[in-house]
């Protein structure tokens, strides 16, 4: 198991930019997967970006091109970079990290994005 603390969310206006961090509790080069999911009021979670451990990113169709996602094994922490955030971006974006059959949450951080 490991604990994630998920920051960098806030207020921003559509077209504006904003960088999400996730810091674990103890080394991620281990981890095979680690990933951001969000959930708006009212509608299901949704992946937005994974990452592995050998660098292999994906992301979801509708944040393709705009965001991305990154790892810093030494820093033990998983970076999301949003750019040209739309008003649909707002959500609660969490941290979650795969090791083998488990899987571990971040709180979540909250991200709005105006227009």
């Amino acid at each position: 198991q490991v604990q994630l603390v998920e920051s960098g969310g806030g207020l921003v206006q559509a077209g504006g930019s904003l960088r999400l961090s996730c810091a674990a509790s103890r080394s991620i080069f281990s981890i095979n997967v680690m990933g951001w999911y969000r959930q708006a009021p009212g509608k299901q979670r949704e992946l937005v970006a994974t990452i592995t451990r050998d660098g292999s990113t994906d992301y979801a169709d509708s944040v393709m091109g705009r965001f991305t996602i990154s790892r810093d094994n030494a820093k033990n922490t998983v970076y999301l970079q949003m750019d040209s955030l739309k008003p649909e971006d707002t959500a609660v974006y969490n941290c979650n990290a795969r090791i083998g059959f488990s899987s571990s949450w971040g709180q979540g951080t909250q991200v709005t994005v105006s227009s």
